[in-house]
């Protein structure tokens, strides 16, 4: 079953983003193309959507993205166990286009659209796969993530604090006040990839559960620049990356957080996926 949600009338009233000092000035209005977003139910609730965002902004997230590939490949490390791609910090570009993934407009939107209610903290990062990596294994997300002390408030955003507060573990510097908090919404967005085709592999699959697992996903979102896939990260959204058999295969990810209370009433402590 698929609905197509008016992301415009999701939007609500316009808190002010982060806007870093030498960034371009942007207003969501301005950014978004397609204001309706398939949602679908099967095999658990998730939205779809296409040719997200105005032509010319698209452009510029490209553009970054392979900026950094190139200026920056030290950016890029292979430091996710199991995982065979290589990521880079989401918030270390925060300047440029990037940032809109990170600020609270694309926040409160994603948040309306998922239907969660979310705390202000938002962690990602931007994933490569060489061609050929092998596909991952099915899991929710859900999982832990430590923040500073206190929340960003109503207009805000907190970004992990590197360094301070170990953003896995929760460990953490003296005197300093952390906020467990738990994965409550996954989006991938897809950018600077090769023209797709199907065949080609790199999908992100979606499954109806471990024991059928290996009959393969029962849907899988096609890794087409400037499209996105979201769902809430609940004990049932299992997913995986589907191995890119001849391309690369190139995403910006970004998590939203709930309290660690509503999972524990809505699932129990046993629900958690420790790091």
């Amino acid at each position: 079953m698929s609905t197509s949600t008016p992301a415009d009338q999701l939007i609500g009233a316009d808190p002010e983003p982060i806007r870093p000092e030498g960034r371009t000035e942007w207003s969501l209005e301005s950014i978004l193309a397609n204001r309706r977003w398939v949602r679908r139910t099967e095999p658990f609730p998730h939205v779809v959507a296409q040719n997200v965002f105005v032509e010319q902004f698209y452009a510029e997230l490209d553009d970054e993205f392979r900026r950094i590939e190139v200026e920056h490949p030290e950016a890029f490390q292979r430091n996710m166990t199991g995982y065979d791609a290589s990521a880079a910090d989401l918030e270390n570009f925060r300047d440029g286009p990037l940032g809109v993934f990170v600020s609270r407009e694309w926040h409160d939107l994603v948040s309306a659209v998922a239907g969660v209610t979310t705390t202000g903290d938002v962690s990602g990062g931007l994933h490569h796969h060489e061609p050929g990596s092998a596909s991952g294994w099915p899991h929710n997300d859900l999982n832990p993530g430590w923040f500073g002390d206190p929340p960003a408030g109503e207009h805000g955003i907190r970004l992990p604090s590197h360094g301070v507060i170990e953003y896995q573990k929760g460990t953490r510097a003296p005197d300093v006040e952390a906020r467990e908090t738990i994965r409550a919404v996954s989006l991938l967005f897809y950018l600077g990839n090769p023209e797709w085709t199907p065949g080609d592999g790199g999908e992100t699959g979606l499954f109806s559960s471990y024991d059928s697992a290996h009959l393969g996903p029962r849907a899988a979102a096609a890794p087409l620049n400037n499209s996105l896939v979201m769902f809430e990260c609940t004990a049932f959204s299992l997913h995986a990356f589907l191995s890119n058999r001849v391309k690369p295969r190139n995403s910006a990810i970004m998590w939203l957080h709930r309290t660690k209370d509503e999972v524990l009433a809505r699932w129990g402590e046993q629900s958690i996926v420790t790091w």
